[in-house]
């Protein structure tokens, strides 16, 4: 199953004199320079802030590591290519789905660090970049004292959980570590008016309360921090009063089967892992209530070849154009009163 709750385990990490010269187990040499061609005048010194301190970027960087989950799509929606990317589901060449392989045209792949073996040092500082983003991490304060000694270093933004920071908030971020502010904004307001259209044309979700959750160990349900969640309220749904109240401050959390009435809204979009999806709905508590027997239920099962899934899963620049038009129907088929759609 895909990290919902990704382990943070702990890299041990040599001198960086010792370090070899290897970048991954795939590839004994590191990628070719990427570059950030085309920066904005002015675009440069820039100082970025996040959780532990300020990264001080003062030209085009040539070689970005994202440490992130998401972040290569805001890089080659920038035309940006990174030389190093975290795979965290999918064992995509590159780690890129087919939104963000489009981008990469026939420049060569990035070089894959494997999530689930944490943050690899060694590995990241043989790639030599000159920046290294995770936006859409759960980078410590030790890590990112590690990270900052190979290269300037943009860590998620203060005030937020781990994996919580919005996908504007990685586009433009990305964008002014990579010199092209304007552009990443310009990506952004394209969405956001795509947003503002479903919004405009179905009147039937203002107000509706729809929540996302998973199978994941019991229920496991996204809070108002999580990317997903956000996805319901740009569509015009509202989040379950009190919801934050059961999770506290992390992106989502596992309730109790006593609570299982919170799941019973007006829509909710389940995760379900590969053929869980009737499990799911055969779940002798799920079954009888009014959310399963009325069919306000949505189901996107994990599925590496479905671009809904992942698209879900990202939930960037690249991939949200993919939610927009499939994940859209589904939910208006969701709260139109008839259970057969």
């Amino acid at each position: 199953m895909r990290s919902f709750l990704r382990p943070l385990a702990l890299a041990v990490v040599v001198p960086l004199f010792a370090l070899t010269a290897c970048g991954s187990g795939d590839s004994a040499e590191p990628a070719a320079d990427s570059g950030s061609a085309g920066s904005e005048t002015g675009a440069f010194p820039v100082s970025i802030k996040n959780k532990f301190g300020t990264a001080e970027i003062k030209q085009a960087p040539q070689r970005v590591v994202s440490v992130g989950l998401v972040e290569q799509d805001a890089l080659l929606a920038l035309d940006v290519v990174p030389v190093g990317t975290t795979e965290w589901f999918g064992e995509k060449p590159g780690a890129l789905f087919p939104w963000a392989k489009d981008k990469l045209g026939d420049r060569a792949l990035p070089t894959v660090l494997k999530d689930k073996d944490g943050i690899q040092f060694e590995q990241i500082a043989a790639l030599r970049p000159d920046l290294i983003i995770g936006m859409y991490s759960g980078i410590t304060a030790d890590d990112y004292q590690k990270l900052t000694a190979i290269a300037p270093t943009v860590a998620q933004p203060a005030g937020v959980p781990d994996y919580g920071v919005a996908w504007q908030d990685v586009a433009r971020t990305v964008g002014q570590a990579v010199g092209k502010p304007k552009q990443a904004d310009e990506l952004v307001k394209g969405i956001e008016q795509r947003f503002a259209t479903v919004r405009a044309e179905h009147p039937e979700f203002q107000g509706k309360p729809a929540l996302m959750a998973t199978p994941y160990e019991g229920y496991f349900v996204y809070g108002s921090q999580d990317p997903r969640s956000r996805l319901l309220t740009d569509f015009g749904f509202t989040l379950p009063s009190g919801l934050d109240a059961q999770i506290g401050d992390k992106f989502g959390a596992n309730i109790s089967a006593e609570r299982i009435n919170l799941l019973d809204q007006q829509a909710l979009v389940w995760f379900p892992t590969k053929g869980g999806t009737a499990k799911l709905k055969n779940d002798p508590l799920y079954k009888n209530l009014p959310v399963r027997t009325q069919g306000r239920d949505v189901f996107v099962e994990e599925n590496y070849d479905d671009p809904l899934y992942g698209a879900t899963s990202f939930v960037s620049v690249l991939s949200l154009p993919i939610v927009l038009d499939q994940l859209v129907p589904k939910l208006k088929a969701a709260v139109d009163g008839d259970p057969a759609t």
